[in-house]
C-alpha cells in the first residue's frame, strides 16, 4: 500500500512564497512519476507540474516561470516551490503519484492566496 502525505500549504499574500512537500511511503517501485495537481472550488483537477523519477518535468502554463518542481528519489519526496503567487493559485493541492499503471492521490493540502 502507498500512501502520500503533504505538508507546506498555507495562507499567503498575493507575490508571496510556499513551498509543498509530500512524502510517499510503502512499496514503490522506483520508476515513476510523481506530481502535484489542484483543484479550486467548482473547478475541476488539473495538473499543476509533475516529474518523473528519469527527470522529465512538465508544468502548466499558467505556472511556467513561477514555480518548480524538485524530488529527492532517495526520499521519495517530492517538492513544490511556488513563487509568485496569484489569488488564482488558490485551490486544494494533491499530491500524486503514478507507477506501475496506478495512481496514487495524497489527501491534499490548502492554498490561499489574498490579493
Amino acid at each position: 500500500q502507498v500512501q502520500l502525505v503533504e505538508s507546506g500549504g498555507g495562507l499567503v499574500q498575493a507575490g508571496g512564497s510556499l513551498r509543498l512537500s509530500c512524502v510517499a511511503s510503502g512499496t514503490i517501485f522506483s520508476i515513476n512519476v510523481m506530481g502535484w495537481y489542484r483543484q479550486a472550488p467548482g473547478k475541476q483537477r488539473e495538473l499543476v507540474a509533475s516529474r518523473a523519477s528519469g527527470g522529465n518535468t512538465n508544468y502548466a502554463d499558467s505556472v511556467k516561470g513561477r514555480f518548480t518542481i524538485s524530488r529527492d528519489n532517495a526520499k521519495n519526496t517530492v517538492y513544490l516551490q511556488m513563487n509568485s503567487l496569484k489569488p488564482e493559485d488558490t485551490a486544494v493541492y494533491y499530491c500524486n503519484l503514478l507507477s506501475l499503471g496506478r495512481a496514487y492521490w495524497g489527501q491534499g493540502t490548502q492554498v490561499t492566496v489574498s490579493s
